[in-house]
């Protein structure tokens, strides 16, 4: 199985995600979610195929979240401006992100990446 990784590389969480698959031999290729940011219509698949509202996919704690006030803009907002904003900033996007194409991840919990990551 091989499956992309978006990281932000001093991010803790995700240094503990690579661990994860690097020890658990699950090939991966890391993409800087700063530097190549996912499109509009990247995050759009990646929201689809995930399962998770569209909230989860926003990093919350995140400085740059708190700039923009998103907590008071998100309500409103349409699924399409959603994915805009996402696609705006890699920092505003919840990492990391672990995609096969079908299944995604978003955040690292070592139980997660068991039941999705595992052969």
């Amino acid at each position: 199985m091989s499956v992309t990784l978006y990281t932000y590389p001093p991010c803790s969480t995700c240094r503990k995600a690579r661990k994860w698959l690097q020890d658990n031999n699950v090939e991966f290729t890391e993409i800087h979610i700063v530097e190549s940011t996912p499109s509009s219509n990247e995050i759009k698949q990646l929201h689809e195929n995930s399962g998770l509202e569209l909230k989860q996919f926003f990093n919350t704690s995140g400085k740059k979240y708190r700039e923009l006030e998103l907590k008071d803009k998100l309500p409103n907002a349409t699924e399409e401006e959603l994915y805009e904003i996402l696609a705006s900033d890699g920092m505003l996007i919840k990492r990391p992100i672990v995609t096969d194409g079908k299944k995604v991840t978003v955040g690292f919990k070592e139980s997660d990446f068991s039941g999705a990551w595992t052969n």
